[in-house]
Parts: structure tokens; sequence; C-alpha cells
């Protein structure tokens, strides 16, 4: 077989696609190319119209001798799934919940002492925020184990995936190749974010915080942070609307969905990130002096507490 018939007369299955072919419906395949064609680059050759058997498949994958095919590789699919899901929502959440200083010192200083039960048992246990930052972080660790199979694991790997990429202009494998930047560099300024959360949940407070952003200087921290996040976080759920097939909607519907939401909450979080500054250049004389509204003040002077 010449060059030219291959280049012309010839259709490439990529072996490492396997999964994405359906397990029925395959007619015969008498017309392919026989088992000495097989290309080393794990592309295997058939002529134009034929169609492959899943038997074919199985023989050129190397997989025909094998008893089971194990389901594992689809159980931690279906785990990285669950868990980009449970993340998403919760950073949609959080956002909610940081912009409620937009509200007011007042509002924000309120939602912070719900979660910290001060409104079911009449005292504020910070303690609580640290059990759920905890298991925020599981969920991340657990999430990020599974997304690492998919990460290039040398130089040479992620000099071909660009290659590729750029070759063949193709908008979601752009996305994939922009998830894993920011994946990446949420490994390290999450991790941050979460530890601060964490170990001090009593800081959590409409002037500790704003004092957290101009005083010590971090808005750059928090910004790099909003950006890595909406970013990943957006691209991931398109991902898994993709994958899954919910909705069902066109690719290009979900794109427009994706872009929409990830510039509503982008927009959110500059606007919130700047009301944090401004707050934080007032108060700016009085850093580490926390936010207390004055019903709270007087309600805690009325039970003489001291709180």
């Amino acid at each position: 077989m010449t060059g030219s018939r291959i280049n012309q007369g010839i259709q490439r299955f990529p072996v490492a696609l396997i999964r994405d072919f359906p397990d029925k419906g395959f007619p015969d395949a008498d017309q392919c190319l026989s088992k000495k064609q097989v290309l080393s680059s794990a592309v295997f050759l058939c002529p134009l119209g034929a169609t492959v058997s899943h038997e074919t498949i199985f023989i050129h994958a190397g997989l025909a001798d094998k008893s089971r095919k194990s389901r594992w590789p689809a159980r931690l699919d279906l785990l990285q799934s669950c868990t980009g899901l449970f993340l998403a929502i919760f950073m949609w959440l959080h956002m909610f919940f940081v912009a409620s200083i937009l509200l007011g010192e007042s509002a924000m200083w309120s939602i912070a002492k719900f979660f910290e039960g001060y409104f079911i048992f009449g005292k504020a246990y910070p303690w609580l925020v640290s059990c759920v930052v905890g298991f925020v972080v599981l969920v991340l660790v657990a999430h990020a184990l599974m997304a690492l199979r998919k990460f290039p694991v040398s130089y040479q790997q992620w000099r071909t995936i660009r290659a590729h990429t750029k070759v063949m202009r193709h908008g979601d494998s752009t996305l994939w190749i922009w998830q894993v930047y920011t994946g990446f560099l949420m490994f390290f300024l999450a991790s941050a974010h979460l530890y601060q959360m964490f170990v001090w949940p009593q800081d959590i407070n409409p002037y500790l915080s704003a004092d957290r952003i101009w005083s010590d200087g971090l808005w750059p921290f928090y910004l790099a942070l909003l950006l890595a996040v909406e970013l990943h976080g957006g691209i991931g759920l398109y991902r898994l609307a993709v994958k899954w097939g919910w909705p069902n909607a066109s690719r290009e519907a979900l794109r427009k969905v994706k872009w929409i939401l990830t510039g509503f909450f982008l927009v959110l979080g500059l606007v919130t990130l700047a009301a944090y500054m401004k707050i934080g250049y007032e108060h700016r004389t009085s850093v580490g002096e926390p936010y207390t509204p004055t019903w709270a003040l007087e309600k805690n002077e009325h039970r003489g507490d001291g709180q």
C-alpha cells in the first residue's frame, strides 16, 4: 500500500479511544487490513467505508486474550465526576456566601455565625466550620487523585499533547488544557485557602477578612484563586455535561451556558473582592478588630457572658 493510498483511502481508529465505541452495532470487518499492518503508533487502518467489529478492535488493542475487563477505570471516572460536581456546587454556594458582604457587614457576619451554630445553640462554635472544611478537603484530595490519572506524566507527553492541540484546534481539547493549568494552580492556592479556614475559622469576619485581603496584602492571592477556581469549575461542569449526556443539549448550547455562568461568577467575584478591599482600606487603622453588629453586642451584654 502506497503512502498516498494510506492518506486518502483509509480510516484511522486510535486504540486508546476504544471506550468511545459502543458495545454493539459493529458490522462485519472483513474489509479491514490484516493484523500485520497495525502501526506502531497504536492506530490501525481500514479502507474508507469499511466497518469495524467489536472483536477486531480488541484484537488490535491487544485485549483479545483478556477474560474479563476491569471495571475500576469506569468506577474511578464516576468518582471523579461525583467529587467534581460536589466541589463545583460548593464553589458556587461559597461564592454567594462570600458575596453577602455586598449586602453589608451585618449580612456577612450573620451568615458566618450561622455556620458556627450561633443562631441554633445561642453561642458560636467555630470548630463546626472546621469540620465542614475538613470534609471539603477530603473530597478535594479524592478528586485530585482521580484527575492525576489523566495528567501527562512526562515532559514528552506534555509536548505531544500541546502539538496535537495546536494542529487540531479542537475547542474541547483546548478547554481540557486550560483545566489542567488551573487544576495545577489550585493544588497550591486552594490548599492554602482551605488551610486558613480550617485552622482559623473564627477569622471569617467582615473586618478580619477585609484586613487579610488589604492590610496583609493577600488580594493578588485571592484574585488568582478566583480566576483559577471559576475557570476550572466552569470547564469541569461543561465536560461533565458532555460526558454524561445531561442535560440533553448540543455542545454549542452547553458552551454558551458554560461561558455565561463563568462570566457571571467572575464578575460577582471581582465585585466582591473589590468590596473587601474597600472595607480593608477603611479599616486599616484598626487591623485585627473584628466586626460585631450592635444588636449582637447588646444581646451579649444583656446575657452578661462577655462574648
